[in-house]
C-alpha cells in the first residue's frame, strides 16, 4: 500500500483491458492494495492508471494504481490476477477460446513464477477451469494459493435472477454456483435462500428452473449487447481479494484444484471454498442429488476433455 499505510501489500493485474481495469478500480475503491497495471500494449497500463489515480485522488483515496509494460513490476506481489488472453466475442463459447489463451497463460504463469513466487494468483482468463489448472501447473504453486474467478462471477448473476424474479432486498439473497464455468455451470437453487428461507418458499418450481436456465446463458446475452462482460467480473475478483487480506473466511464458490473432493481428482473446478490470509483454506463438500450430480459430471467431463486436448492430463 501507499506509505502512509503499515502494511504494505501490492496487487498486480496482467492485462489492462476493460476487465483488468475494472478489477483494479473496485480493488482500489475498496482500499484493498497499491496496484500494478501490467499490459504488452504500451500506454495502455499507464493511460489507464493516470485515469484511476485522478478518480482515486478526487475522493480521497490513498491507494496508488502503476502502470508498466515490464513484467518484472509486479516483483513480491502479495496477489497477481491473470486477465491476460483473448476475449470472448459473440456467439463464441468460452472453450472457444482454448487454443489461443492456453500458450498466453503458459507464457504469463512462467513470469509470475519467476518474479512473483510468493503471490497468491487468481486466474480470469477463459475458458475458466482449465486456465487455472494450467497456471497451477506451470507456477507449481500449493493449490490454496491458485484460484479461478468463474464462480463468484455466476453467483452475481444468479442472485440478480433471484431479486428479479422476488423482488426482495439483494442484500437477503444467498446463493451458490459450482461446477464449470461455462455452458455447464450449476446454479443451486436448492442450496439457495432469502434471510435463511429456502428460494422454494419464494419461487414456483418453473420459476426456479427459468432462473436456472437464464443464469446459464445470460454472459452470451451481455456479450451479444454490449461486447464483454466488465463490471461484474472486476467485482467478483475484488471480493475474493478482500476475502484473503481481511482473513473474512468467506465461503466463495471459486474454481480449486481437487484431489479427491467430489469424487473427482487432478482437476480444477467451480466448489465452495473458504477464503482466508492462506488463500483457499477449506473446500466444502455439499451432498448433490442425482440431477446436481449429472450437472456437475458434464462440468466435470467438459474440463477433462479441455485439458486432454492440451496435453495436460492422462485423466479419463
Amino acid at each position: 500500500m501507499s506509505s502512509q499505510r503499515s502494511n504494505q501489500m501490492t496487487i498486480s493485474i496482467i492485462g489492462s483491458g476493460k476487465v483488468g481495469a475494472s478489477i483494479a478500480i473496485n480493488c482500489a475503491l475498496r482500499e484493498l492494495d497499491d496496484i500494478v497495471l501490467l499490459d504488452v500494449v504500451e500506454g495502455l497500463p499507464q493511460g489507464e492508471s493516470m485515469d484511476m489515480n485522478h478518480q482515486l485522488s478526487e475522493l480521497g483515496i490513498d491507494v496508488t494504481i502503476k502502470g508498466s509494460n515490464n513484467y518484472e513490476e509486479m516483483g513480491n506481489s502479495d496477489f497477481v490476477v491473470l486477465v491476460a488472453g483473448i476475449g470472448r466475442k459473440p456467439g463464441m463459447t468460452r472453450m472457444d477460446l482454448l487454443n489461443k489463451n492456453a500458450s498466453i497463460v503458459k507464457d504469463v504463469s512462467t513470469k509470475i513464477s519467476t518474479y512473483a513466487k510468493n503471490s497468491i494468483l487468481i486466474v480470469v482468463t477463459n475458458p475458466l477451469d482449465p486456465m487455472t489448472y494450467l497456471a497451477l501447473k506451470t507456477t507449481k504453486f500449493m493449490k490454496k494459493r491458485v484460484l479461478g474467478m468463474g464462480g463468484m462471477l455466476d453467483l452475481s448473476r444468479f442472485k440478480s435472477f433471484i431479486h428479479t424474479y422476488t423482488g426482495l432486498s439483494r442484500d437477503s439473497i444467498q446463493a451458490m454456483v459450482i461446477s464449470e464455468h461455462g455452458e455447464n455451470m450449476l446454479p443451486l437453487t436448492r442450496f439457495s435462500s432469502i434471510g435463511g428461507i429456502p428460494l422454494k418458499h419464494f419461487l414456483s418450481e418453473e420459476q426456479s428452473l427459468e432462473i436456472y436456465e437464464k443464469t446459464k446463458k445470460v454472459a452470451a446475452e451481455v456479450i451479444s449487447l454490449k461486447g464483454a462482460t466488465i463490471n461484474a467480473p472486476g467485482n467478483a475478483v475484488a471480493t475474493m481479494i478482500e476475502s484473503i487480506i481481511k482473513n473474512k473466511k468467506m465461503v466463495i464458490p471459486v474454481s480449486a484444484y481437487l484431489e479427491g473432493e467430489y469424487g473427482v481428482s487432478d482437476l480444477c473446478i467451480g466448489v465452495p471454498a473458504v477464503l482466508g490470509s492462506n488463500g483457499i483454506e477449506d473446500i466444502i463438500e455439499i451432498e448433490l442429488n442425482n440431477f446436481e450430480r449429472s450437472v456437475f459430471d458434464l462440468g466435470v467431463n467438459s474440463v477433462k476433455e479441455a485439458l486432454r486436448s492440451l496435453g495436460l492430463t492422462n485423466n479419463k
